[in-house]
């Protein structure tokens, strides 16, 4: 950290101490003082609207927003609170972003904001269908290369580091360490939730950076009957314990054509709020591994329905207390794909460097190159060369909405599977999602051709 930027962040965390100090007595001008604050640090690097919208998003304490806003500064633990706002508002989403795109530019290759990877393959639960599973059980990445992985990202600007597995709290000691050593870092698991217990929740608590999305798949009948008797209950008795500690976490929910209604019901929402949840990972079900069930994949009709229902969970006056977000449905937000580098990567726990979470394909492993190495590989600068992979955000997967897309990348960049105990050529897993792709196609292209017209007539109402 260079001088300059260990004041600034001296002077942002002044500033947030300051405002949580008074924070009860007056949140909408500590909270007006925040974005002030922001601006005058990192104003050229963002637009002004972007503080503008902060500023009147604050100045509205009816709306549902801010009431969520103030629910969290009312039950999370204060500490929690400061180090997310530090780390992955200042550190991640202001000056590490600034750097990010200096090293873009620098580097002609994708650098991503955060990095997704998998301390261990071993996990204390056989689900059935478990994309993580077909890594097999016997793998790693030690403490040193964990924190190796951490120390060169945050080189490249990188300060947020998601954590799945496996189980990753197999390891939480270690997640522990290396957040108390990388304070200037959030940390993000995905769980199971069965691990989490009372002292943990103390260490979590104390080190303030680290947050939770548990894996729930429905209720317990549901729930259970993929993960084993009694998860279900485990898991709202960790949520029991996280809400009382003040935590921040929230849910990873896989939707299939099985659960998709119930895992998006106004009753399982209300289920999830009252237990302390702020957040929902909402991930279509991928077809991944040699014996992939692909009855699980949703219908048109399932994902249009996914499409305008996580929408109205956002909703400003109809919606949820609790953000929801579509990994697959959301991509307009972000410019598609944000896979092979372009906002984030997969390290497997054999240390194959990978372009996405559920694409296992590389040609560059961590534990023989650098991070930046590994960025630069084929496959990544296929990703970055032919980005995005459709003008229709509705369409944005090069595995599941075009997979000739995926099918040529892997094969002109020589990417071999990294699955180490059933290795799957990249055409057999293309060829499961042709049929889908195609369905989709059409549907995709009229909803699509419906948001644009709807924007546009938002614009020109807002201009007259």
């Amino acid at each position: 950290m260079g001088i300059k930027h260990a004041i600034t962040r001296k002077t942002f965390e002044v500033t947030i101490d300051g405002a949580m100090k008074y924070i009860n007595k007056d949140r909408e001008t500590n909270l007006l003082k925040l974005v002030d604050m922001a601006q005058k640090i990192m104003g050229g690097s963002y637009p002004d609207y972007v503080f503008d919208n902060a500023r009147e998003l604050f100045s509205h304490p009816e709306e549902k927003w801010m009431q969520f806003m103030y629910k969290s500064l009312d039950e999370l633990d204060p500490n929690i609170v400061k180090m997310h706002v530090l780390n992955l508002g200042y550190e991640a989403g202001l000056a590490g972003m600034k750097r990010v795109k200096e090293m873009r530019e620098k580097y002609q290759c994708n650098v991503p904001w955060a990095i997704l990877m998998d301390p261990t393959s071993a996990c204390n639960l056989h689900c059935t269908g478990c994309w993580a599973a077909e890594y097999g059980h016997q793998m790693s990445l030690t403490f040193d290369q964990l924190d190796d992985i951490i120390t060169q990202g945050k080189e490249l600007g990188i300060h947020f580091y998601v954590m799945t597995g496996g189980e990753p709290l197999v390891r939480k000691d270690d997640i522990v360490k290396l957040a108390e050593k990388h304070n200037d870092c959030a940390f993000h698991i995905f769980t199971n939730g069965t691990l989490i217990d009372e002292e943990f929740c103390r260490k979590v608590k104390k080190v303030g950076n680290i947050s939770f999305a548990l894996s729930v798949e429905g209720y317990e009948e549901t729930n259970d009957g993929r993960r084993g008797e009694g998860v279900f209950q485990k898991v709202m008795h960790a949520m029991d314990i996280m809400k009382a500690n003040g935590l921040l976490y929230g849910v990873s929910i896989c939707y299939t054509s099985k659960n998709i209604e119930v895992v998006t019901s106004d009753e399982f929402l209300d289920m999830l709020i009252e237990k302390g949840c702020r957040l929902a990972w909402y991930f279509h079900y991928m077809p991944v591994g040699n014996d992939a069930a692909l009855d699980l994949l949703p219908s048109n009709e399932q994902r249009e329905y996914m499409y305008h229902r996580v929408r109205e969970i956002r909703g400003m006056k109809t919606g949820k207390q609790i953000f929801a977000m579509d990994f697959q449905n959301d991509a307009e937000f972000v410019g598609g794909c944000i896979a092979g580098g372009k906002n984030y990567l997969h390290i497997n726990p054999n240390g194959d460097v990978e372009p996405c979470v559920f694409i296992h394909y590389s040609g560059a492993n961590i534990k023989e190159k650098s991070l930046l190495e590994c960025l630069q590989q084929p496959l990544f600068m296929q990703y970055h060369n032919n980005m995005p992979f459709n003008d229709n955000m509705l369409r944005p997967c090069p595995m599941l909405e075009n997979p000739e897309r995926l099918r040529k990348m892997v094969h002109e960049s020589g990417a071999k599977s990294t699955d180490m105990t059933s290795p799957e050529p990249v055409d057999d897993l293309c060829n499961k999602t042709t049929p889908y792709a195609e369905r989709w196609e059409k549907k995709a292209d009229e909803l699509w051709k419906e948001n644009r017209r709807a924007k546009e007539e938002k614009s020109i109402n807002h201009i007259i």
